[in-house]
């Protein structure tokens, strides 16, 4: 499965947040070591987004891999933010290896990533499917289930949902919807972001004045923690709320 990330702190280049540390999201494009529920590597494309002030996020995303990308490698060395969402995919046998499938997903303020899969794609999730505006579904990113979870988030952030209820109650519909998924996502308007964690892993690292998330543990400090399975963490830069995500049914 993917691999992804966020950032919330002080401003940081892009190259020292996900390409020069030693396990970093470019390492984990190639020699991930927690890929639990399939795949190997995430060498199916990749995306960043960033905030630069006061604008909409700056996304950036290929179809190929991460280390295969020299002009991001470039642009990474000079680029510089203090809220931050990346994701490398390893697609779902099936889907679309393409760069609109690629997270970050984006609208208005907010970026979206997933990490994981609808179990029984597409047809375990037509009900849901049917709730969303037939616009919504003309105009998905791409063919995939984590556009389409998307899709479902962001209705619920235009209906006015809170960032983290947008999140925990799309969790709790696709998995009673199609038990056996896997969903960890993350969603961020560059201020506050949302985190959960559901068949997959994630890491945190907090401090006095930054928060990441990560897939996987960017390096060796000894701060980071590994969350339990089935959390929702909302954070700032200097901030943390976890509470567990209302489920009871359904195994990941």
């Amino acid at each position: 499965m993917c691999r992804h990330l966020a950032y919330l702190g002080p401003p940081i280049d892009l190259s020292a947040l996900l390409l020069e540390p030693p396990h970093s999201l470019l390492r984990q494009s190639w020699a991930p070591r927690d890929m639990r529920g399939g795949g190997t590597i995430n060498a199916d494309g990749f995306g960043v987004g960033w905030y630069a002030r006061d604008t909409a996020p700056i996304r950036y995303r290929r179809d190929r891999p991460m280390w295969a990308d020299e002009n991001f490698a470039r642009l990474a060395e000079v680029t510089v933010s203090g809220a931050v969402l990346a994701a490398v995919r390893s697609a779902t046998p099936g889907m679309p290896v393409i760069e609109a499938a690629c997270a970050p997903f984006t609208e208005g303020p907010w970026l979206f990533s997933v990490n994981g899969l609808v179990a029984s794609w597409p047809d375990s999730i037509n009900k849901l499917a049917e709730g969303l505006p037939v616009r919504d579904l003309l105009t998905l990113d791409a063919p995939t289930d984590a556009a389409l979870v998307w899709a479902l988030v962001r209705r619920r952030l235009r209906d006015g949902a809170q960032p983290a209820e947008a999140v925990a109650r799309t969790v709790v519909d696709v998995v009673a919807a199609a038990p056996g998924s896997r969903l960890n996502v993350l969603l961020t308007d560059g201020v506050t972001a949302v985190a959960n964690t559901f068949g997959h892993s994630l890491s945190l690292r907090q401090r006095a004045d930054a928060v990441q998330v990560a897939s996987e543990p960017c390096d060796a400090d000894p701060t980071w923690r590994a969350l339990p399975d089935r959390v929702l963490v909302t954070f700032t830069s200097s901030y943390v709320d976890t509470s567990m995500l209302p489920i009871e049914t359904g195994q990941p």
